[in-house]
């Protein structure tokens, strides 16, 4: 395999009992009648679990993770061109295709409106070149330019009609929810956000249930350029606590980039403070999205995690 792609999970997945059964050797064929007894009862038990349950057992999922060591320039630029390749090389990787054209045409088509549900904040916002790369995949892909919005602070009033949402924002510490990341964007969907501040945003995958949103979040981008992996206090910002790690996140899943994201910044807390200084439990709410509210994967092991390009200090 060349250098710089490598593909594998964050840690090997479980097999159920029922999956050994369903392969296993019946008597007189390699196993004996108290092996062949032993086995099925083990099944029977993982059986009677309920479906939820079971399902979670088997669920998996799947993030794409690109960098590149030129995507910012010595002066911290951003190169259109470059991150235009990273999101294309991200999205057909994704989505298995060999077009970029291809994936994006699974997300949305010329019937849809489409929003774009950015992140605002001043001190780190989306990239404008990821927003424009994004916008140009959309209209390739047959999407009118008229019917795609990019929005954040007016999500509630502007994107409430969109058939179709790209949910994209960058990766960083948080006050109220210990991280910034995919689950907690469409927080402007609401109109009061603090209601959902309490015990450490633990809830916030109740946004994914809201009228305007639900089933409409098509593809969750993680911005992870320049992260941010420590603050002090609400709003507060600064650039010693930000790195260049010159990457983009990319999955359907939610829950699964943001877990991604909190090992990311778990790594670089411990590298720059020469401590570990937990993140998990700070955003709690990453996995409780999982094992509360069922909206997608926060298990490691259950994350099939692609890393392609550049490969220095990944940390991942």
């Amino acid at each position: 395999m060349p250098k710089g792609r490598t593909k594998d999970a964050m840690r090997e997945p479980r097999q159920g009992r029922a999956h050994e059964v369903a392969n296993a050797s019946p008597v007189g064929k390699g196993m004996s009648r108290r092996e062949f007894i032993g086995v099925v009862s083990a099944a029977a038990l993982t059986a009677g679990l309920p479906l939820e349950l079971r399902a979670a057992e088997r669920k998996m999922a799947r993030v794409v993770l690109v960098r590149n060591e030129h995507v910012l320039d010595s002066s911290g630029r951003r190169d259109p061109a470059v991150i235009q390749r990273m999101l294309d090389t991200a999205m057909t990787e994704l989505f298995g295709v060999e077009k970029p054209v291809d994936a994006w045409k699974r997300i949305a088509g010329a019937d849809d409106e489409v929003g774009i549900k950015s992140n605002e904040w001043a001190h780190l916002p989306t990239p404008p070149e990821l927003e424009a790369a994004i916008r140009q995949r959309l209209v390739d892909a047959g999407v009118d330019a008229g019917r795609i919005t990019v929005n954040d602070r007016q999500a509630r009033t502007v994107l409430r009609d969109s058939t179709v949402l790209v949910n994209v924002r960058p990766l960083r510490t948080h006050h109220w929810s210990g991280i910034g990341g995919c689950i907690k964007n469409p927080i402007m969907f609401v109109k009061y956000p603090p209601l959902y501040h309490k015990d450490m945003c633990a809830d916030l995958a109740r946004l994914w249930k809201l009228p305007a949103i639900d089933g409409k979040i098509r593809l969750n981008i993680l911005d992870v350029l320049t992260p941010q992996f420590f603050h002090r206090g609400p709003h507060h910002f600064d650039p010693r606590f930000t790195w260049t790690y010159g990457g983009i996140l990319v999955s359907q899943d939610p829950v699964a980039a943001d877990a991604v994201g909190v090992r990311l910044l778990e790594a670089q807390r411990e590298i720059h403070f020469g401590e570990r200084r937990p993140l998990t439990e700070l955003a709690k709410h990453v996995r409780l999205a999982d094992e509360r509210h069922g909206l997608g994967v926060g298990d490691l092991g259950r994350i099939e995690l692609v890393k392609l390009g550049w490969d220095k200090d990944i940390l991942l």
